[in-house]
C-alpha cells in the first residue's frame, strides 16, 4: 500500500508551490507600495523587480524538480550549469536596464532583496515542513 506520504518529490513541489504563492503575495504588495510611493516607475520597479528575484529562485528549484529523477552528479551538474547561466541572464538584463529610465532603481534593488529573501524562505519553510515516510513497513507476506 502506497500513500501521498511515500512520494519523495512532494516536498519539493510543495516548497514550489509555495513559493510561487509568496512571489504572487509580494509581487501585488510590492507592486502597489512603489506605485503610491513613486508613481510609475514604482510599479514598473516592482514588476520588474519580483520577477527577477523570484524566478532567479525558483528556477533553481524547477531545475532540481526536473532532473530529480537522474544521479546525483547530472543533478548537480545541471543545477551548477543553470546557476552560471541565471549569472549571465542576470548580468545582460540588469546591464540592459542600466540605459532604460522607466523604472525606478530603488524600487528594481529592493524588490529583488525582498522576493529573494521571501521565496527562498517560503520555499524552505515548504520544505521543511512536509511530511513524508522515513521508512518503508515490511509487506505482510
Amino acid at each position: 500500500m502506497t500513500s501521498i506520504y511515500d512520494d519523495h518529490s512532494r516536498p519539493l513541489r510543495r516548497g514550489i508551490r509555495l513559493g510561487a504563492l509568496a512571489l504572487l503575495m509580494l509581487a501585488v504588495l510590492s507592486i502597489a507600495a512603489w506605485s503610491l510611493a513613486k508613481g510609475t516607475p514604482g510599479m514598473w520597479g516592482g514588476i520588474l523587480g519580483s520577477l527577477i528575484g523570484g524566478i532567479f529562485v525558483l528556477a533553481t528549484a524547477l531545475i532540481v524538480q526536473a532532473t530529480a529523477k537522474t544521479s546525483p552528479t547530472t543533478t548537480i551538474a545541471v543545477v551548477m550549469g543553470s546557476w552560471l547561466v541565471k549569472i549571465v541572464v542576470l548580468f545582460v538584463i540588469v546591464h540592459t536596464l542600466q540605459r532604460y529610465s522607466f523604472y525606478d532603481r530603488y524600487a528594481l534593488g529592493v524588490t529583488i532583496m525582498l522576493a529573494l529573501i521571501v521565496v527562498l524562505g517560503t520555499e524552505t519553510w515548504g520544505i521543511m515542513t512536509a511530511n513524508v515516510t522515513y521508512v518503508t513497513p515490511r509487506s505482510n507476506k
